[in-house]
């Protein structure tokens, strides 16, 4: 079997490996065969081999005749839309299944959205982590952010055009509005565009995003663990004094310190 990463975009970013690939390989596994036979033909190749579809809702109930194929000797080349399969695409089961089996899993590497998007950010790219799609439900959504509040690596997300809006917002929430990120949309495409600056002023500007989007988040800024929640109180409670509104004074140490507005204002409330 062998995973095979295709163009995130622009045809001519394909390897001579992958045509090759795809005019040799026995089976090809695409998670779209109409973009698969697009790409072919952008490459000027021709797919001899049998070509199936692999998408999300039908990817468990083919991966027996696949792994049958494999077994016989034959080339199954598992290609999704765009960048490498497995990354937040239809394959890892399949790799698990043939990994168990002990069948042959190689690669015919190629382009990644989630290592471009870091590249083009200007963020810390050293260490980073990968968080793929956030949950859909709003609770959900929240609970996974908060969970990465104290994340101090560089975070990679993908999101749908139609939920940006709503996960930003939920970013701000979580993060703060001055943590630093990067909306990087249709990368290596005509419209290719990367937003540099702060969650709050990303989110501003969500509704007019448009395409294919990935966001890289900068990670929690080391002062984030080293202030406690009396020290937190103590900075509100003297903007109070001063003549702040309780609301505007936790905005502001919140943004201050790079921490989310919830954990100051829970700093500022609580007991004693």
């Amino acid at each position: 079997m062998v995973l095979a990463g295709t163009p995130l975009g622009r045809p001519a970013d394909a390897s001579s490996a992958l045509c090759e690939l795809l005019a040799e390989a026995d089976v090809v596994a695409a998670e779209d065969t109409r973009r698969l036979h697009r790409l072919a033909d952008d490459l000027g190749v021709t797919v001899r081999g049998a070509v199936v579809s692999y998408y999300e809702s039908v990817e468990q109930a083919r991966i027996p005749r696949l792994l049958d194929r494999i077994r016989q000797g034959d080339t199954v080349a598992v290609v999704t839309d765009a960048g490498m399969p497995s990354v937040s695409d239809p394959g890892y089961r399949l790799v698990a299944a043939a990994a168990e089996a002990g069948l042959p899993i190689t690669t015919v590497p190629g382009p990644s959205a989630v290592i471009t998007a870091l590249a083009l950010s200007g963020l810390p790219s050293d260490r980073f982590c990968f968080e793929g799609f956030l949950p859909r439900k709003a609770g959900d959504r929240g609970r996974a952010l908060a969970a990465l509040a104290d994340e101090p690596r560089t975070m990679v997300f993908f999101e749908s055009v139609h939920r940006l809006a709503e996960s930003l917002a939920a970013m701000v929430e979580a993060f703060g509005a001055d943590r630093p990120a990067a909306l990087c949309r249709e990368l290596t495409k005509t419209y290719e565009e990367v937003r540099r600056g702060t969650l709050g002023e990303l989110a501003a500007g969500a509704a007019t995003a448009r395409g294919e989007i990935t966001l890289v988040v900068a990670g929690a800024p080391a002062v984030l663990r080293e202030v406690d929640d009396a020290t937190l109180r103590a900075a509100v409670d003297a903007l109070v004094d001063a003549g702040s509104s309780r609301r505007d004074a936790v905005d502001r140490i919140a943004a201050q310190h790079g921490l989310p507005r919830r954990k100051v204002y829970a700093a500022a409330t609580a007991p004693g």
